[in-house]
């Protein structure tokens, strides 16, 4: 059985870091497309960012240069460093995975997990 689970979600200031968790059982994340969507309140479900089984990564333009995925085989996890945040990253961030090449559309997703709640907020 498949399982994603999501940890590191919180609450943070404007301008803070947040460093979320997906530990992966039933399926090596290194065979897989890994992916972080987010969903704000009364929003769609939207992609920010996945990395392939080879390696490569691509982000939404609006986290790039803030935002780091990273892929742990070691521990069958990815992470998303979260840097420079800002009010409008609130959302409940959810792990997708799929295998096959990175898609940036939810529903070409497979797995997902249960999601965690990151919320900016002075």
């Amino acid at each position: 059985q498949v399982q994603l689970v999501e940890s590191g979600g919180g609450l943070v200031q404007p301008g803070g870091s947040l460093r979320l968790s997906c530990a992966a059982s039933g399926i090596p994340v290194s065979d897989y497309a890994m992916a972080w969507f987010r969903q704000g309140p009364g929003k769609e479900r939207e992609f920010v960012a996945a990395i392939n089984f080879t390696g490569d990564d691509i982000y939404v333009d609006s986290v790039k240069g803030r935002f780091t995925l990273s892929r742990d085989n070691s521990k069958n996890a990815v992470h998303l460093q979260m840097n420079s945040l800002k009010v409008e990253d609130t959302a409940m961030y959810y792990c997708a995975a799929r295998r096959a090449w990175r898609s940036l559309r939810p529903a070409e997703y497979v797995y997902w997990g249960q999601g965690t709640q990151v919320t900016v907020a002075s």
